[in-house]
């Protein structure tokens, strides 16, 4: 199993390093704005790493939404962002399913999203999996609760995509992690990724507030479970940068290795 970090994305491999991490997770632009991404000088070096790469979109993106001036430029800096993250090797490029507006009929998110995919088919593809992440809040989100997830993949499922389960966000959502990963693959058939992360608000709270996996409210043995019933690559987006980070992955494979004990 891969084991990484979300990471500074100015010298990625050095962050991997640093953090003894299989596997890295970066922005390639604001996480906050609309600018498409830039060729990147190091794109070489992370082609050829023997750590594997992995792409957050921006948050601002919301393919979903009935709000053509958001929903347009969403689909196309989804597209911009897979093409710039293909070009690195990465492995996916996770994105938030996004919500619809209050009082809009959540039908139509999942109908937009079904048309983001198609304008991105017919502008020759994204290059690479787009891995739809689970959002923690939120009652018009296409992805926060399993059912809002069954349907979104009702229109998506056979295209070009897979899924990243955020064990903060669902627990925060509402979704008890206790069997979820067969509860899931139900529906989508795969985890492609999963972010690990332990969370600072209690079960159901709608708040996205990542904290490091022996802390927070949800017991650490229970992530365990999750991750090693999941058997995808990992990424922890936890606090604590370097330490932080580097603990929870070695808490990981400690754990995922038969190893006793905590940090």
């Amino acid at each position: 199993m891969r084991i990484g970090a979300h990471v500074d994305p100015t010298d990625p491999l050095a962050e991997a390093t640093a953090r003894a991490a299989d596997a890295v997770q970066f922005f390639l632009s604001d996480p906050q704005g609309w600018k498409s991404p830039q060729p990147r000088s190091d794109a070489a070096a992370l082609t050829g790493a023997d750590v594997d790469v992995y792409v957050h979109a921006p948050y601002v993106i919301n393919v979903a939404t009935g709000n053509n001036r958001i929903r347009i430029p969403s689909r196309k800096l989804l597209l911009a962002h897979a093409k710039a993250a293909a070009a690195i090797g990465a492995k996916g490029l996770v994105v938030h399913g996004g919500h619809v507006n209050a009082g809009d009929d959540p039908a139509t998110g999942f109908d937009n999203w079904r048309k983001a995919l198609s304008y991105a088919a017919e502008s020759g593809g994204f290059g690479l999996p787009v891995l739809i992440e689970n959002t923690a809040g939120g009652e018009n989100a296409c992805a926060r609760r399993l059912d809002a997830l069954a349907r979104l993949w009702d229109a998506v499922g056979d295209q070009e995509v897979g899924f990243c389960l955020d064990t903060c966000h669902a627990h925060a959502g509402g979704e008890e992690l206790l069997g979820l990963v067969d509860r899931v693959k139900a529906i989508t058939g795969r985890i492609d990724l999963v972010h690990a992360n332990n969370s600072k608000d209690g079960f159901g709270s709608g708040r996205d507030r990542h904290d490091n996996l022996s802390g927070g409210t949800i017991d650490p043995e229970l992530l365990v479970a999750v991750i090693r019933a999941a058997d995808a690559p990992v990424i922890v987006e936890t606090p604590g940068g370097v330490e932080g980070q580097g603990n929870d992955i070695a808490f990981l494979r400690r754990q995922l290795d038969g190893e006793t004990g905590a940090r």
